[in-house]
């Protein structure tokens, strides 16, 4: 079984992913003192109470050290065959704004960490691959790495990865074609060491589905940084990247909206109402007829299980918009609902002249005090895609940490409930099993949920990496013993 870390972990969905794919989780690293909770609370909560307190303490990178967390978190002394792979999402700003140079010294001198303040998370990444010498290692991140004000920051990377014994691969791969009823398009690094003597692969697609045009768009900006300098050399060169796996027309459709949260027992927002939201209510699960089998799999993944229903379906209180949603079509966006605040607003307006007898003065007080009970104080041309009615036949649009502020990207399909997603809608069009639970009140979930990869693509990723390690061991063992015959037979 192959032993990993998780740097970066947020609330764990590498760490989910990998473990149902048969990974030995060690330990992670993050700085948010709620989702590393989370995580430590979902991965330990088995082990004994001084381990699991351990874990679950928060941490910087940049000022713990890879020896100090393994002697102190890992418990451990020797770092010699200890780790095999790491896995994680570093942000990448600050490694754009690091000179060449100050790159290369710190490459060549690791204790320049501690003295550069300038040294960006990515580096702090790279140090503990320095220390723990893994197998192999897997990075996620947006896919503007590739393209980031004019510096292929992906290409820094793979460049140092190369100087300390890797061979790197990337590419962009969206999660939708991984079984994730979420289109989700993301960035990944893959790198092996190379004494393995192995090419690093990513997964073949499971699923199909044409990508809007925007996800289309977004990946060709991306693709704009490949012939770009690097980091590291004032022309291009040769680059890493490879091609997304093919993906055919003939695979199963990607898992949909309703698919996903079909069996997920509606709420009446009549009975929402201000205040905090606890996640001690049971909600059982609605099964009318057949449920599908990516709802099975979220109620029966393993170690995760949970039979009668879900404690977080919690959702906000949004009284002035119910109306509006339940207005909205399937795939409305703000202007589409801007204008049906407005239509809702001029009925409203009509009705309190009518009663009082009142007419009142366009952009008086007691007009726009009026108006702001039904239309949202946003432009609708500045912000149009700050919305969004999901569609129920497709996968939905890319969950992200906003959604730990409002959730009106994702507004549920179903007009007759009129409302945003619940956290544990959320958890699930990101692909967390409903037994997975999350600590915190419900924006810090909502965090957690947006901020992580989805555990099914992590999942797939896993997998194939696992793969490729299997494979090269029995090669290695192989040509081992045909070396042992060609001795034995010499010598004979």
């Amino acid at each position: 079984m192959y032993r990993f870390l998780d740097l970066f972990a947020g609330c764990g969905g590498m760490s989910l992913g990998f473990t149902y794919a048969g990974f030995d989780l060690r330990g992670g690293i993050e700085v948010d003192s709620t989702a590393i909770k989370t995580h430590a609370n979902n991965f330990f909560r088995h082990s004994d109470e001084s381990t699991l307190k351990r874990h679950s303490v928060s941490q910087d990178i940049t000022k713990l050290s890879p020896e100090k967390f393994m002697k102190e978190i890992l418990c451990e002394t020797n770092p010699f065959g200890l780790i095999d792979v790491i896995v994680g999402g570093p942000p990448c700003q600050a490694f754009a704004r690091i000179g060449r140079a100050k790159l290369r010294e710190i490459m060549d001198h690791p204790e320049a960490f501690l003295t550069d303040e300038r040294a960006s998370m990515y580096l702090h990444y790279l140090r503990y691959v320095e220390f723990f010498r893994p197998l192999a290692i897997v990075i996620e991140n947006v896919p503007d790495i590739m393209n980031y004000g004019g510096t292929n920051i992906a290409e820094g990377i793979a460049f140092s990865l190369e100087k300390i014994g890797y061979e790197s691969r990337y590419t962009i791969m969206n999660s939708a074609h991984y079984g994730v009823p979420q289109m989700r398009q993301r960035f990944f690094l893959m790198a092996t060491r190379k004494d393995l003597e192995i090419i690093p692969e990513f997964p073949m697609c499971t699923h199909y589905v044409k990508l809007p045009q925007g996800y289309c768009n977004a990946h060709m900006v991306a693709l704009g940084g490949i012939e770009m300098p690097t980091l590291f050399n004032s022309e291009s060169i040769k680059h890493h990247y490879i091609t997304p796996p093919k993906l055919d027309p003939n695979l199963p459709e990607a898992v949909s909206v309703q698919q996903a949260l079909h069996d997920i027992p509606p709420i009446n927002v009549g009975s929402i109402t201000k205040g905090a939201r606890k996640f001690n209510k049971l909600a059982k699960y609605s099964d009318h007829g057949q449920i599908s089998d990516y709802a099975k799999l979220m109620r029966q993944w393993p170690k995760f299980e949970s039979k009668e229903g879900i404690f977080d379906h919690v959702t906000r209180y949004l009284p002035r918009d119910y109306k509006i949603f339940r207005k909205m079509n399937p795939g409305d966006q703000y202007p589409e609902a801007y204008k049906i605040a407005e239509q809702i607003f001029e009925k409203a307006l009509t009705e309190y002249e009518l009663i009082t007898g009142i007419s009142l003065q366009k952009h008086s007080s007691q007009f726009e005090e009026l108006r702001a009970k039904f239309v949202p104080p946003y432009d609708p041309g500045k912000f149009p895609n700050k919305w969004r009615k999901m569609e129920a036949d497709a996968p939905s649009r890319t969950l992200t940490a906003h959604i730990g502020k409002d959730t009106y990207s994702h507004i549920h399909y179903d007009s007759e409930q009129s409302r945003v997603i619940s956290v544990r809608e959320a958890a699930r069009l990101q692909s967390f099993p409903d037994g997975f639970k999350f600590e915190g009140a419900m924006n810090a979930a909502f965090k957690q949920i947006g901020n992580a990869v989805p555990p099914l693509q992590a999942f797939a990723i896993a997998v194939k990496l696992k793969q490729l390690l299997d494979k090269a061991f029995l090669t290695k063992k192989q040509n081992h013993e045909s070396e042992k015959l060609e001795y034995i037979v010499t010598k004979s």
